[in-house]
């Protein structure tokens, strides 16, 4: 993917160069981070969505997770933040579809008073069964700011590049906007967030060419549990895609309505360690038989942070 390494190795090093001039600054100090889990899920219908694929059978999954950070301030209003992500899903049956995943990001921000500016760049490089599977660039610049006291907005433009490993036709580029906004109910104890998404991907082989519009709606609740702060988080996704040429399998154009339910809970063990619960539902329509059906999941995590 010559476009996208060279866009991601840019941005990654004009933000790693920002970083290394900030040595100057003695205001504020830098601040590493990290985080580590383990846990398991169950998943009724093991599924590859990049390309479609669907088992129907059910099976679990044991998983493992690392996310290590650093912020550098650039100066009394600009930040840096790096970070590193890896995950490991080994499934019990399916070993085939054992995915490893790693993930390189720099985000560049910016107080601009009333408004924050700022530029993310990450990299994703996935494995099926140890096997090359997914590449995947994104960069995205961002404008967000308060317009009432409870009133927070948030606006995104995302480009990405894709390439999946021995599947040409499917590699893409995508130029996506988005828009969230959210309301305070009680500060971060109690709020609502709606969000809007259009995406709009240009793939290798026209047939996979798609625009899409996307809605979410989430409610985040942090409450006291046993002198501890608990946190619940109730989501909904929905994604309407509209496929522009026709697929030969089924001699019409495809059309994809995608619908997924999430409920996460956190509960403090103590200052570090938390247990992560969680469930989904999703239904899937279309008109692509492979490409229509329902999932459910649910998991445990048992997560340290530093």
């Amino acid at each position: 993917m010559p476009t996208a390494t060279r866009l991601i190795s840019l941005a990654l090093a004009a933000l790693l160069a920002a970083g290394a001039g900030a040595a100057e600054d003695g205001q504020r100090s830098r601040e590493w981070r990290g985080e580590v889990g383990v846990g398991a899920e169950y998943d009724t219908n093991v599924s590859v969505d990049e390309v479609d694929v669907t088992s129907g059978e059910a099976d679990s999954a044991w998983l493992v997770d690392l996310e290590l950070g650093v912020s550098q301030p650039l100066g009394k209003r600009t930040d840096l933040n790096l970070n590193y992500d890896f995950s490991q899903a080994a499934y019990e049956r399916f070993s085939r579809v054992d995915r490893q995943t790693h993930i390189l990001g720099a985000d560049l921000g910016m107080d601009l008073g009333r408004a924050n500016t700022g530029v993310s760049a990450y990299y994703i490089n996935s494995r099926l069964d140890g096997e090359p599977f997914l590449e995947f660039v994104r960069l995205s610049p961002s404008l967000s700011g308060f317009l009432a006291k409870k009133w927070f907005a948030r606006g995104a433009y995302v480009y990405s590049e894709r390439i999946i490993e021995n599947r040409e036709d499917r590699d893409a580029t995508t130029h996506s906007g988005e828009a969230d906004l959210y309301y305070f109910h009680r500060g971060l104890r109690s709020y609502f967030n709606v969000g809007y998404r259009f995406r709009d991907e240009d793939a290798t082989a026209d047939r996979f060419d798609f625009t899409s519009h996307g809605l979410k709606l989430r409610y985040i609740r942090r409450f006291d549990l046993f002198e501890r702060q608990a946190k619940v988080e109730l989501a909904w996704r929905f994604e309407a895609r509209r496929y522009s040429s026709p697929t030969p399998s089924i001699s019409e154009d495809r059309n994809d309505d995608r619908s997924r339910w999430k409920l996460d809970l956190e509960v403090p063990l103590t200052r570090r360690l938390a247990l992560q619960t969680y469930a989904s539902y999703g239904d899937y329509t279309s008109n692509l038989p492979r490409a229509d059906f329902t999932q459910a999941i649910v998991g445990t995590r048992l997560r340290y942070a530093w």
